[in-house]
């Protein structure tokens, strides 16, 4: 009888599969070669170690100041640490890139390349986070703003019943047929979170082309609730693989083998949701056209946080904008890189080269978090800081509460970034829609139920601290 201690003595790793095993093999009395051959197709893979050394990358960015060098620091140990996992053949960074997480996390402005494989953490969960362009014609700005302000949606959750937008039937049915998307949740969300927009660095932005003095409407969101629970799956999904076939991968760079049936569902899912985040911008940018009486002069989108396939490689693209017409099949005008509230969004082209992998930037970044963001500006006001950075321009915030953590200091020199843009060959800009005035979530956490709770708690407790000290004077007295 063969037991535990003879797979063991074989060489073989212990798991879950010995128990099937050996009833298998002493049920039919395996040994010799038969037992080999038997063992040769049930026995787990060997574990894939990490690289020895990681795997070069191209560096797309310069520092001009103490905190960006610090910040390139960071990025890079973060990307040499990621470039030993396992699947990776080639990756990038572009002037945004700032850090994402904790070390070995791809930072945001990243591009890492892998092989048959789909790394969930590499695309998060605010899965085909993108840009959407409409042209309007010679409409007044101002009036483009104030009837975009009635029909979106930003902050948590999804738009009340009835003001809904319709779930085309098509993309339910892919939900409904993907087991990564049917259940009754994500419907929900994706029914729900139609037509919003989210908080964060999402925007709605209305500005007029240098060109042609058009006035442009351009929105930046996700794909919300629905991309968020794919993600969550995603994630419990290549953490089973990676503790099975590559223990010493950082949990955050797990990974789906693209070949397994979960890998093809996954990849079918976030062709899904792709498809959802741009019905998303579009369902948007109709009922404001239609609102305005508008005809669309021109329209195009792209996606800048998404994984994009050629073949068996996956472009694993964290904040970066695919220039390649392969990334993008739908593909129907030049891309949209927003820098910051203030600054014009720049609309360009550019060709694929050894540096720039088909990527540019997405954006302009930070170089420091939003937490240390706003205590580097303690000693002004909300209200001063807004007043003084978004001067000459119309931001609003849905909430009606500054975010000082989105205003233009919080990010990166836009000029710097146009600047290396041009140095490292990224892209060639072809016109600029520059700002009329933008709206914002805002901190709208400010008055979240859970915030108040907490303050309430903190209120009560302060109080029963006060009454206890006026007791304890009484009694001394």
């Amino acid at each position: 009888m063969i037991t535990g201690n003879d797979l063991l003595s074989l060489g073989l790793q212990p798991g879950k599969w010995f128990k099937e095993a050996l009833e298998h093999i002493n049920t039919h009395a395996l040994a010799g070669d038969a037992l080999q051959a038997y063992l040769d197709t049930v026995k787990p893979a060997p574990e894939i170690p990490l690289l020895a050394h990681p795997v070069p990358f191209h560096e797309n960015i310069s520092a001009d100041s103490p905190v960006e060098e610090a910040n390139i620091a960071y990025v890079r140990q973060s990307m040499q640490q990621l470039m030993r996992t396992p699947t990776v053949v080639a990756g990038a960074i572009m002037p945004d890139a700032c850090p994402a997480g904790p070390l070995g996390t791809i930072p945001v402005g990243g591009i890492v390349v892998t092989r048959n494989a789909i790394h969930p953490g590499m695309h998060s969960a605010d899965i085909c986070c993108s840009v959407m362009l409409t042209n309007l014609g010679k409409l007044d700005p101002k009036t483009v703003l104030d009837t975009a302000q009635q029909i979106t949606h930003f902050g948590p959750g999804g738009r009340p019943p009835e003001r809904e937008f319709a779930l085309p039937t098509d993309i339910e049915a892919e939900f409904r047929a993907n087991p990564f998307l049917n259940s009754l949740r994500s419907l929900k969300l994706a029914q729900e979170h139609l037509g919003t927009q989210g908080d964060g660095n999402h925007f709605l932005y209305v500005g007029i082309s240098r060109n042609t003095g058009d006035t442009v409407l351009v929105t930046h969101h996700g794909s919300r609730g629905p991309g968020a629970a794919l993600y969550t799956q995603g994630m419990k999904v290549a953490e089973r693989f990676r503790q099975a076939i590559s223990p010493a991968t950082d949990p955050h760079n797990a990974w789906i083998p693209s070949q397994s049936e979960e890998g093809q569902h996954y990849w079918a899912a976030l062709q899904t949701i792709r498809k959802w985040t741009k019905q998303n911008h579009l369902c948007l940018h109709q009922a404001i056209a239609q609102e305005l009486g508008a005809a669309v002069q021109q329209q195009f989108w792209n996606e800048h946080n998404f994984v994009f396939r050629d073949g068996d490689l996956y472009y694993h693209a964290k904040g970066a904008t695919p220039l390649d017409p392969k990334f993008m099949p739908d593909i129907t005008g030049p891309r949209i890189i927003p820098l910051n509230m203030a600054q014009p969004i720049l609309i360009v082209e550019g060709s694929t080269t050894e540096n720039n992998l088909g990527f540019a930037p997405h954006g302009a970044g930070r170089n420091l978090s939003r937490t240390r963001h706003k205590y580097s500006k303690i000693g002004q006001t909300r209200e001063e800081l807004f007043a003084e950075e978004t001067q000459g321009i119309d931001a609003r915030f849905f909430f009606n509460r500054i975010d000082i953590s989105e205003l233009p200091s919080a990010y990166k020199d836009a000029e710097e970034v146009k600047r290396q843009i041009v140095d490292f060959n990224l892209a060639t800009t072809l016109d600029e829609i520059r700002p009329y005035g933008c709206i914002m979530a805002g901190d709208w956490e400010q008055d979240a139920p859970w915030r108040k709770k907490k303050l309430a708690k903190e209120a009560a407790r302060r109080a029963a601290d006060d009454s206890q000290a006026d007791c304890s004077a009484l009694s001394s007295e």
